[in-house]
């Protein structure tokens, strides 16, 4: 787990913060999943919520998507009902079905369609089985519990091997503020605000433009990359009670601050945890790059390399293979030199440099076999074209490459 400033971590997940509930059943909707497979999801305000979203850039979007962004365009919302097992994307009746979803989980909870997210995640092109959905719904508000977290991280699981969520508290104005959230994410995984789905809940009184700032400028999931495909499903969202009895953000300042150190801790470790359930992987790699010429060119360069599938095998194989990293830098979008790079290889059993001023340095290929053969390995990329603590520093997440991989999303439909 990452902490970050003064955050502390809670227990509670989504359900974490004042005012929410969670639940999950199993509807059936993938008929080859285990009987025992929670398939369906359904968190829920006590109060009517403010509400921020960011969605996939793919040009092809599922229908939940499409129908989310404009649910969530004014800035409310109350509710959020998924589904695992299907896609609900270019299959029949895509959007007569998204609307219905929506529409079973407003009938049932007696609010308004416009206030509830639709999200969905499963294989494309085939239709949504809506009867099954609209069946389960009453059993799943009657579920509907204040530490019902864990259950709808389950349910929005696909080929994810363990269910993802974190809380933190963080005191703003001297009063305790909760976020918490869950995600799913494990292939298809290169987002762009894949198939990822992330849901987060706050208490904290926040306006609908600083919740929507917040997270944008706290959205590590665009750290993440698995396999370097953008689903036609990505979502988070993130529905704020109000209840915590802040005094409501609306303005940046040192509140506002406060509440992105805790969203931050949130969208941080969930982006981890996907990327270490990258599918068929067995390893977490973190980028991290520092004293880049600007943070965008920082973030640049490490999304590159995480993304780099010749990297990813070599880190499989725990070969230091220090040549693919730098080539990886190299061609990374923006302006920047590559001149001073140096390039470390790092985990729990030792740091080791082998490359410096963008040049190849001898180093003893056994001890770097042994740094990469742990679980958790970290690059680091020094490009010395700024001063040490300047902003061109950047982390992305990302995972190895194995024949597994290819094994599951060979058989993925079958």
């Amino acid at each position: 787990m990452i902490i970050l400033n003064n955050a502390k971590p809670i227990d509670g997940g989504i359900t974490a913060p004042k005012g929410f509930k969670a639940a999950a059943v199993r509807a059936g909707i993938k008929e080859s999943a285990p009987p025992d497979k929670l398939d369906l999801a359904l968190i829920v305000g006590d109060v009517p919520c403010t509400a921020a979203a960011l969605f996939t850039t793919n040009k092809v979007q599922a229908a939940p998507i499409i129908l989310s962004k404009q649910h969530a365009a004014n800035g409310t919302a109350r509710a959020i009902i998924v589904n695992s097992g299907n896609a609900n994307a270019c299959a029949p009746n895509d959007t007569a079905n998204a609307l219905k979803m929506a529409e079973s989980a407003a009938n049932a909870l007696g609010i308004d369609t416009q206030d509830v997210i639709v999200a969905s995640t499963g294989v494309i092109g085939q239709e949504l089985p809506i009867a099954k959905i609209e069946a389960a719904v009453a059993g799943l508000t009657d579920s509907l519990d204040s530490k019902g977290s864990e259950a709808a991280s389950k349910a929005i699981m696909t080929t994810d091997t363990f269910a993802k969520e974190f809380a933190f508290e963080v005191e703003i104005g001297g009063v305790p503020v909760k976020v918490g959230g869950i995600a799913k994410g494990s292939g298809m995984i290169n987002p762009n605000m894949a198939t990822m789905l992330a849901f987060i809940t706050t208490d904290a009184a926040i306006s609908a433009e600083m919740l929507d700032k917040a997270l944008r400028v706290n959205n590590d999931f665009n750290s993440v990359c698995v396999d370097g495909d953008t689903s036609t499903n990505d979502m988070v969202c993130v529905l704020a009670s109000g209840l915590a009895g802040n005094a409501p953000i609306s303005t940046e300042g040192e509140d506002y601050s406060c509440f992105c150190d805790a969203l931050s801790n949130v969208t941080l470790n969930l982006a981890r945890a996907i990327a270490r359930d990258g599918e068929g992987a067995t390893k977490l790699i973190t980028c991290n790059v520092t004293q880049a010429s600007s943070k965008e060119a920082a973030d640049a360069i490490a999304k590159s390399v995480v993304s780099s599938s010749l990297v990813k095998a070599a880190m499989s194989a725990a070969d230091a293979n220090w040549g693919r990293i730098l080539c990886a830098v190299g061609y990374a979008a923006g302006q920047f030199t590559v001149d001073n790079v140096q390039l470390t290889v790092a985990s729990k059993k030792g740091m080791l440099t082998v490359c410096e001023n963008g040049k190849g340095v001898p180093f003893c290929e056994e001890t770097a076999s042994e740094i990469l053969g742990e679980e958790e390995i970290s690059i680091l990329v020094n490009m010395n074209e700024t001063h040490e603590g300047s902003e061109g520093a950047a982390l992305a997440f990302g995972c190895d490459l194995t024949a597994e991989y290819v094994r599951i999303n060979a058989d993925y439909r079958t």
